[in-house]
């Protein structure tokens, strides 16, 4: 029998949690009692009165102190009286398959350790992400409630004596005080791949991969040394009959290899290198947690997440989970490319604009209103899980291509010749300081608001646009009745090309401001022009009403997509 322990505490000033969680450098989480008072607050805020009995899926992505908070994690569950933990082996989960876990198991919902797509090692990021018995990420309700824990918390209740194996698959029985408490080490691929063999044609992409009756499809994945590596060797490997040249960075780091582990063109670059030498017909990279995708045709034609998104939706019937199904709706993030809403409009389907956050895909899902959804930050998903995922989405192109028997490219200029092509870019300005950033964003705001702005005409080198709409985004759930508001700035022009600036701080420094460019298209002659060739008046357009490189003091962005 092992014993609880009341341990007092102080109230720290936690970063007020989002969805994801709270989310800082690996030191703050260091210090001492830091990780248990967030737990605790967790525990108590998320899971309420069921608390007692309730039982808990817990993995990550294989970041530095990953093993530390495991265990910190299992003992403060025990003393809490959680029934039962169900933990990825060594620790190793991604975020999709917790989402799959949590939903196939019918937990009370999951701790995943992760900060996405930030980098990681002991200097790097951190974070400790809750998820709700649907498997998707904790509403605004529970994380505020965590976080007013968090401001108050005192003490928290821990068995420090106990050792938990988490190296070793199987099932471990302690007894706390006369409570019985269960730790289940799984397999952290098995569930997983269990679900995607329910949703695609494994024979199928099989056969495409490896030539069976045409060409073999040549495929290179990069799993960044995320999360994903286990899962990549298994599906794509294992299961699909990829060569084991097919797949590289596959063994998870806990600094992922000294690398940022986002999967876009500045830093997957090594993908997309290897790409241009035209070897490969697809390539494909992950995110350190797994539920970010790039796509990369031969020669490393990009695929933009808002035409993947686009290209899914109009070619769902060469998946067979949706051939059961059916498809109900479409839904996308505020700022991603408008290439699905024509898609939705052919099919005659709903579509849904949401703010930036997987939750809000949830509550339409689970209402049974969505089938297909996807944000501008690579991530693509569907109601199979409550979480973006990345193998997923390489899935369900492989599918397509099996089905239509076409190369990415050519599959990208059918869907631009049928619906017409929404030019997008990104510019990531990171690390940037937030005051000055700050002060652009509130200026912008207040001269969107004057009601001259409307009907103003905006031009550079011949180009020239006249604002229709503009407004600081604002949802409010068609479900739930919720209302968010502040979600970002959007500019929208009469032709429907539209600009949007938004601020983020969810790195271990600085904010980051985003600034996203759409421009639909229909003339196919310019369907094949590069993509920063033909939105490069708004984007001068953007920085010049913003005045961000005057205020930022940045005269290029850190990342361009």
């Amino acid at each position: 029998m092992l014993t609880s322990v009341k341990v007092s505490s102080t109230p720290f000033e936690g970063q007020k949690p989002g969805t994801s969680g709270l989310r800082k450098a690996v030191k703050v989480f260091s210090q001492q009692h830091y990780t248990e008072n967030f737990i605790q607050s967790l525990l108590t805020g998320g899971l309420g009165e069921s608390l007692p009995g309730s039982t808990l899926v817990l993995g990550g992505d294989g970041r530095y102190f990953l093993h530390e908070a495991v265990e910190i994690i299992v003992r403060i569950c025990a003393a809490n009286k959680v029934s039962k933990l169900i933990i990825g082996q060594n620790g190793i989960l991604s975020t999709p398959a917790v989402s799959c876990m949590i939903r196939k198991y019918k937990t009370n919902g999951g701790i995943l350790l992760t900060a996405s797509h930030n980098p990681g090692g002991p200097d790097a990021d951190f974070g400790i992400k809750f998820n709700t018995s649907n498997g998707g990420p904790a509403p605004d309700g529970v994380t505020n409630k965590i976080y007013e824990l968090s401001t108050g918390i005192k003490e928290y209740f821990i068995v420090p004596e106990l050792k938990c194996d988490i190296k070793t698959i199987g099932t471990q029985q302690f007894d706390i005080e006369g409570h019985p408490f269960t730790v289940e080490v799984v397999d952290s691929v098995s569930d997983y791949l269990e679900l995607m063999k329910e949703i695609f044609d494994f024979d199928s992409i099989k056969n495409l991969i490896c030539g069976t009756g045409q060409a073999p499809l040549k495929i290179l994945i990069n799993s960044m040394h995320g999360v994903t590596g286990p899962y990549v060797s298994r599906i794509f490997c294992d299961e699909l009959g990829a060569s084991a040249e097919s797949v590289v960075n596959v063994i998870p780091l806990n600094d992922f290899g000294g690398h940022h582990p986002d999967p876009n063109l500045t830093y997957a670059a090594d993908l997309v290198e290897a790409m241009k030498k035209g070897a490969f017909g697809l390539g494909a990279a992950f995110d350190g947690d797994g539920d970010r995708n790039m796509i990369l045709g031969e020669k490393a034609f990009f695929v933009t997440p808002s035409d993947s998104l686009a290209v899914i939706a109009n070619n769902m019937d060469c998946i067979p989970y949706f051939r059961r199904t059916g498809v109900r709706g479409f839904a996308r993030s505020m700022p991603t490319g408008a290439a699905v809403d024509r898609v939705a409009a052919k099919l005659q389907k709903n579509m849904y604009e949401v703010p930036t956050g997987w939750k809000y895909f949830g509550n339409l899902m689970d209402a049974g209103q969505l089938s297909l959804c996807g944000e501008e930050s690579f991530g693509t998903g569907s109601d199979h899980i409550r979480e973006k995922d990345g193998i997923w989405a390489i899935l369900a192109w492989l599918s397509i291509l099996a089905v239509r028997k076409q190369t990415v490219e050519e599959i990208l200029k059918n869907h631009w010749t049928l619906y017409g092509r929404n030019f997008f870019t990104r510019y990531d300005y990171e690390n940037c300081d937030s005051e000055p950033c700050n002060k652009m964003m509130d200026d912008l705001e207040s001269l969107m608001n004057e009601p001259s702005f409307i009907g103003s005409t905006h031009e550079f080198e011949g180009k020239s646009f006249i604002v229709a709409l503009a407004d600081n985004f604002s949802y409010t759930d068609p479900i739930d009745g919720s209302i968010s508001t502040k979600q970002g700035l959007r500019i929208i022009f009469q032709d429907g090309s539209r600009i949007v600036i938004r601020l983020s701080g969810t790195g271990s420094s600085g904010a980051t401001v985003r600034l996203y460019i759409d421009s639909y298209e229909s003339d196919a002659d310019k369907y094949l022009l590069d993509a920063q060739v033909m939105l490069k008046p708004l984007v001068q357009i953007a920085l010049r009403i913003s005045k961000l490189r005057e205020l930022t003091g940045r005269d290029e962005p850190t990342v361009i997509t």
